[in-house]
C-alpha cells in the first residue's frame, strides 16, 4: 500500500504497521560552508539531522526568499517543486525543504518529530542560509508548520501562504465523519457513548475497519480521479515515499487534538487558499483560520480539492505571485 498517495493524517491511519526506523548516531556538521542561498541541491547537518533542500529561481536582493513546506505529515517537496516551481521561480528565489525523516532528508537518530523540533529545524535552516526574513508557503501539514513558525518567530516572517492548511483537528475530523456518512451510509452505526472514545476521530477509525481506508481518504482529497492520477504520477516520478514514521510520532502525541491558538502572534500578511472540495481538511476550518488571523485574506477555489496548485494551477500561480509581489 503506497502511503505517498495519502494526504494529512491518512498515512497515520493506513501505515500503522510500517516497520520502526533505524536510529543513527548524532551528526556533527563537518561539511564546508556554502554561499548563502546558493542555487542547487544541498544536504547539510541542521539541528543535528542531515536535511536536504534545493534552492532555485531568481529574485532581486531586497526580496525575501520563499521556503516551501510540504505536507503529509511525511511527504516531500518534489511534487510541488515539479508542478509549481517553474512558475514561481520566475520572480522569487525558492527553497524546497524535505523535513526531517522525509524524502531525501535523514531520519533523526533520536526519533524526535515534535512541532517544537520541526520549527527549530526551520529556524536553524534560516540561519544556515543567512536569511534575515523570508516568506513561508505551506501545504497541508506544511501550513501547520508555517503558522507555528510565524507565531514563534514573527520578526523573521515577511508573509505566509497557507494552502489547505491543517489548523483545527476537531473541525477536520468532524468533516471526515460527515463525509463517511455521506459516502458510506450506515457505516457510522456505533453510538458515540458505546465506543469508549466519543471523539469523531475514534468513531471514523472504528467505522473504517474492514474498508479500503486509502480509497476513502483519496475521495476526501480529490475532486476527480483524474487529478488523483496526475498527483500519483508525479509522486511516482520522484521515487520517494512516505514511511508513515512522522505521522505516527505526531498523531500519537500532539496532532490528534491540535488547534492553532496563537493567531494574534502572527503579524505578517497571510494568504489562505482552500479548495471547496477539500474534505480532508474541511473548508470550514480554513474559513475559521482566516477569520482568526489579524492580516489574512481567504481565497476559496471552487474547482479544487486538497491540491489547488494542481487542480487550478493557473489561478494558483497568479494569486500567489500577486501576493508575493505585495510583500517586501
Amino acid at each position: 500500500m503506497r502511503s505517498s498517495r495519502l494526504g494529512l493524517l491518512a498515512c497515520a491511519v493506513v501505515c500503522a504497521l510500517v516497520t520502526a526506523c533505524t536510529h543513527h548516531a548524532p551528526r556533527v556538521n563537518n561539511s564546508p560552508p556554502v554561499a548563502p542561498l546558493a542555487q542547487g541541491e544541498h544536504q547539510r547537518i541542521i539541528n543535528g539531522v542531515r536535511l536536504y533542500y534545493r534552492v532555485a529561481g531568481e529574485t532581486p536582493a531586497e526580496r525575501a526568499p520563499v521556503l516551501f513546506l510540504h505536507g503529509g505529515p511525511g511527504n516531500n517537496s518534489y511534487s510541488f517543486a515539479r508542478l509549481m516551481g517553474p512558475h514561481l521561480e520566475k520572480d522569487r528565489r525558492m527553497v524546497y525543504l524535505d523535513q526531517r525523516g522525509c524524502g531525501r532528508s535523514e531520519r533523526p537518530w533520536d526519533g524526535r518529530y515534535s512541532l517544537e523540533v520541526l520549527v527549530a529545524d526551520l529556524e536553524a535552516l534560516r540561519q544556515e542560509l543567512g536569511v534575515e526574513r523570508w516568506v513561508l508557503l505551506g501545504h497541508s501539514f506544511g501550513g501547520t508548520l508555517a503558522l507555528e513558525y510565524a507565531a514563534r518567530h514573527p520578526e523573521r516572517v515577511t508573509g505566509l501562504v497557507v494552502v489547505s492548511g491543517f489548523s483545527d483537528a476537531e473541525s477536520t475530523f468532524a468533516t471526515w465523519k460527515r463525509e463517511l456518512e455521506r459516502l458510506h451510509p450506515g457505516r457510522m452505526t456505533t453510538p458515540a457513548s458505546a465506543s469508549g472514545d466519543p471523539s469523531d476521530y475514534a468513531q471514523v477509525m472504528k467505522a473504517l475497519k474492514g474498508m479500503d481506508a486509502q480509497s476513502f481518504f483519496n475521495q476526501l482529497q480529490f475532486r476527480s480521479p483524474m487529478y488523483q492520477q496526475m498527483q500519483e504520477a508525479v509522486e511516482a516520478e520522484s521515487g520517494l515515499r512516505n514511511t508513515g514514521e512522522m505521522s505516527r510520532a505526531l498523531f500519537s502525541t500532539e496532532l490528534l487534538r491540535y488547534r492553532f491558538s496563537a493567531s494574534a502572534r502572527v503579524t505578517a500578511p497571510v494568504l489562505v487558499i482552500g479548495g471547496q472540495h477539500d474534505a480532508s481538511i474541511g473548508v470550514e476550518s480554513m474559513r475559521a483560520l482566516a477569520k482568526a488571523l489579524p492580516h489574512a485574506t481567504l481565497l476559496e477555489y471552487e474547482q479544487s480539492g486538497h491540491f489547488p496548485y494542481l487542480e487550478e494551477s493557473e489561478r494558483f500561480t497568479y494569486d500567489v505571485a500577486q501576493f508575493l509581489s505585495s510583500l517586501p
